[in-house]
């Protein structure tokens, strides 16, 4: 054997166990961070703040929750994808920016799919058609009546969002042309001109608004759940309503930059069910009723999950003709 063949097999000993070593002590070096790229309060951050001390226990080394804001979650979502893939720096991902974004905007600033390393899906948020307690529509046929032959008007917390193309969809499938959209800067507007009656619904991620379902300030005429939610039994769902195509969330997941090494991989996707079974955990999704899969999705399945998702809502924005130039 050369020398050089007998040299470059000798590093390869040396520094494969050092490699194999360093993964194996992971994390010891620092803090890992858990980025959420929307503000604190939100979802996203409430989920985050959930999971990290958990993570924490299980990893044996602190993980802290840091909110990257901005542009609607692309800005968080963006810097991950740039980040080393050492298992220092984890996403809470999101579906309206791997999913939504995706499927309304020209340009992206990375690969939703490629770009990451995809451990698997946390919980998933339901859309509810909104209406207020005083609304004369009691039932979604009645509602989707009145917006086939005059305007009715929903709102939503921006063009492009899961919102808006939950909304186009129904108008698409329920066959109601008058179906009018009124985007908002957030939900919290939006909430505050349907309880105001300047807009006659509202789609809406369930999360926010169970307590005023249960206090009977709103209505709701149809959740996106595949059933009935057992705390809400009273709200029927799109499909049972005839609008399967309506049967959708928006999920949350973890997720790293590309490239992230098997072992840590395999180490946090394992860890998901685990975390979401814990006793306090599962309480407080079951409050706001943004729950995790009873099958939970993780890995190449959760991929595919979001290929076909992007797929899905590309079609339903080219019908509705619904695209966010940026």
């Amino acid at each position: 054997m050369k020398r050089r063949h007998v040299l470059a097999a000798g590093i390869s000993a040396l520094t494969a166990p050092a490699w194999t070593s360093a993964q194996s002590a992971w994390p010891s070096r620092g803090p890992v961070r858990l980025v959420a790229q929307f503000p604190p309060g939100g979802l996203v951050d409430t989920v985050s703040r959930m999971m990290a001390p958990h993570l924490s226990q299980a990893l044996g080394q602190t993980v802290v929750v840091e909110n990257r804001a901005g542009a609607g979650g692309l800005i968080g979502t963006d810097y991950v994808s740039k980040q080393p893939a050492d298992g220092y720096t984890l996403l809470v991902s999101h579906a309206s920016v791997h999913i939504y974004a995706t499927a309304t905007r020209k340009v992206m600033p990375f690969d939703p799919v490629n770009d990451f390393s995809h451990m698997g899906m946390l919980v998933e948020a339901p859309m509810v058609l909104l209406v207020r307690a005083q609304s004369p529509f009691q039932t979604l046929e009645q509602y989707l009546t009145a917006a086939r032959t005059r305007p009715v008007r929903y709102g939503s917390s921006g063009i492009g969002s899961a919102n808006h193309l939950f909304g186009e969809m129904l108008k698409i499938e329920g066959k109601a042309p008058q179906h009018d959209h009124i985007p908002y800067q957030g939900s919290s507007p939006a909430m505050q001109d349907l309880l105001g009656g300047q807009i006659d619904s509202l789609l809406d991620p369930i999360t926010t608004n169970v307590a005023q379902l249960k206090a009977g300030s709103l209505r709701a005429l149809a959740v996106s759940t595949p059933s009935r939610l057992p705390a809400l039994p009273n709200i029927p769902t799109f499909a049972e309503l005839g609008f399967p195509k309506l049967t959708g969330s928006q999920w949350l997941g973890l997720s790293a930059p590309k490239g992230l090494p098997a072992p840590i991989l395999a180490r946090l996707t394992a860890l998901i069910p685990e975390i979401l079974a814990k006793p306090d955990i599962a309480a407080r999704l079951e409050e706001i009723q943004t729950l995790p899969r009873k099958n939970a999705v993780v890995g190449t399945e959760f991929v595919q999950l979001i290929n076909a998702q992007i797929d899905t809502w590309r079609s339903v924005a080219k019908l509705a003709n619904v695209e966010v130039i940026t």
